[in-house]
């Protein structure tokens, strides 16, 4: 039952921490490699599946809610929305690959909803930028151990 509870935290953590509420799933993910109870692949993955389903709920926004963007309530401030979709249209849907940055990454995947990438466009660069994150941090974290 506790294995169960650590992927389910590291799921929500790595979800939460990819829609523009604050938080870290990195922290999370070392602290169970650390552990060395889990299994490494299977901490992978749970954390790219649930940071990558996460950025669903950004690109989802930006196609449903565009034209809100002027509200003080929208999940991305005008002048960072423009620079992002000026940024997604430079630079396409190759920008996705970097979503996982801490500035700048919900960002882009707002815009790529409001630019209508197509979703499996979408998920398979997310997912491919926020696992080469998440599989750099390991071996760093392995790599001091």
């Amino acid at each position: 039952m506790l294995d169960l509870a650590a992927y389910a935290g590291l799921f929500s953590a790595a979800f939460i921490a990819a829609t523009i509420f604050p938080m870290q799933s990195e922290a999370i993910l070392v602290g169970l490699i650390l552990s060395d109870r889990y299994s490494l692949t299977g901490l992978l993955l749970v954390a790219s599946v649930g940071n990558t389903l996460g950025a669903v709920v950004n690109w989802a926004l930006g196609r449903g809610i565009e034209q809100f963007r002027e509200k003080s309530w929208f999940p991305v401030k005008p002048d960072k929305l423009e620079k992002a979709q000026a940024w997604y249209r430079k630079y396409g849907k190759w920008s996705l690959l970097l979503s996982w940055l801490p500035i700048g990454g919900d960002a882009v995947t707002v815009a790529a909803g409001v630019l209508r990438e197509p979703l499996w466009i979408f998920l398979t660069l997310v997912f491919i930028g926020k696992s080469v994150r998440y599989l750099v941090l390991a071996a760093a974290t392995l790599s001091i151990v």
